[in-house]
């Protein structure tokens, strides 16, 4: 977790300490989802943790570096569940697409709640992770989806590959950010299954200059 250093975190070299980090992230994003952006406090934390506000001050230099490191956490989450689904993905496009969309569900789905709340109040600094978590799972998927070129119909198959990876991951955090004011009544399973026939449906057909 050393990329949150410059955001005012301190990261623990003791084992035990790992684990007090742990709790302290736990009780964070539980706060965060119970009661919201607007009443979440470090004194809120350290009572759903069990210990004392100065712990956490020990650690972190106050609400916000506490923020940045539950969203810093939950984009590693991201980052780790797209890249290990991609690595084991079934054979062919439709089985790297399928990895592709049902990691992003899984781990929305998990922590639904906490991503909207993030998304709603980040920061330049929590944007810019968040961008750079965005980049990382694209870059994945598209060299996951690089053997399976010969199989997109589209005139230019790896831009085809790009287009399609940006927006199932555009539609994934809007649906995030925006569920609770606009809600589709889906589940997240629902939404990656129909994510992908439409991604593949676009990646099969022959595109304009085919048509034309």
């Amino acid at each position: 977790m050393s990329r949150s250093v410059d955001q005012g975190f301190r990261p623990p070299q003791q084992a035990r300490s790992r684990e007090s980090l742990r709790k302290v992230l736990a009780a964070a994003e539980h706060v965060l989802a119970g009661q919201g952006f607007e009443e979440f406090t470090v004194a809120a934390v350290a009572e759903r943790a069990g210990m004392s506000v100065g712990a956490i001050y020990r650690r972190f230099d106050g609400k916000n570096q506490l923020l940045y490191a539950v969203k810093d956490e939950l984009l590693g989450q991201l980052e780790t569940a797209v890249r290990d689904a991609l690595g084991s993905a079934e054979p062919g496009l439709g089985g790297v697409v399928g990895a592709f969309t049902q990691a992003l569900a899984v781990t929305f789905a998990r922590h639904d709640r906490i991503f909207s709340e993030l998304l709603d109040s980040q920061r330049a600094e929590g944007r810019d992770r968040g961008l750079q978590a965005l980049a990382t799972i694209q870059r994945d998927f598209v060299e996951a989806a690089r053997p399976c070129l010969g199989e997109v119909r589209r005139p230019d198959a790896e831009q085809a590959i790009r287009m399609m990876s940006r927006t199932v991951i555009g539609s994934c955090v809007h649906r995030a950010a925006s569920g609770r004011f606009w809600s589709d009544g889906l589940s997240w399973d629902f939404w990656a299954s129909e994510t992908t026939e439409m991604a593949l449906a676009y990646l099969v057909s022959g595109g304009s200059s085919e048509s034309a």
